[in-house]
């Protein structure tokens, strides 16, 4: 009796886990480009000229103005594209953008600092995050939930448009 007890509730985990996976399949039409409108705090899934999904963001601390150095705490602003994903982010999934481009680096050396990196789309806020708006060092907050399906539909070498 105690075998199928424990054979019953390791099929419980096991049912339980796969409904849980933060990985997701998507089979729709394929993202062609990432549009974000910092000013709207909006991102919009493309497929050609037709809007697939919409999601509300949040930016870096310092909203306003493109990306010029490393800490200024402020979200990219051009064109870029998706370069890689995070399976295993601190930020539940996340998809990195390109971020910074040769201007990017040459701007920042002008200034004699590093353009800094690692700007990606991200889900949200872990325990201890800023509660504020636009709470990210830089990059694209959403939702978790969302982040799933970004995460599922979004592939590396997608372009990306963030406009101000």
């Amino acid at each position: 009796m105690r075998i199928f007890k424990i054979l019953i509730l390791m099929i419980a985990v096991a049912t339980l886990g796969a409904c849980t996976s933060k990985f997701k399949t998507y089979n729709g039409p394929e993202v062609t480009r990432v549009l974000i409108f910092k000013e709207q705090r909006s991102l919009f899934l493309m497929h050609e000229d037709k809007v697939l999904k919409k999601y509300k963001i949040e930016l870096g601390f310092a909203p306003e103005g493109h990306k010029v150095f490393e800490g200024d705490g402020r979200t990219p602003e051009g064109e870029y594209t998706i370069d890689r994903r995070n399976p295993n982010s601190a930020f539940y999934l996340s998809i990195g953008i390109s971020y910074p481009n040769e201007n990017d680096r040459a701007k920042a050396r002008e200034l004699g600092k590093s353009p800094g990196g690692d700007i990606f789309i991200h889900g949200g806020r872990r325990p201890g995050d800023p509660t504020r708006p636009d709470w990210t060092a830089g990059c694209i907050s959403v939702s978790n939930k969302q982040m799933r399906d970004i995460y599922a539909m979004v592939k590396d070498g997608t372009p990306i448009s963030i406009y101000p």
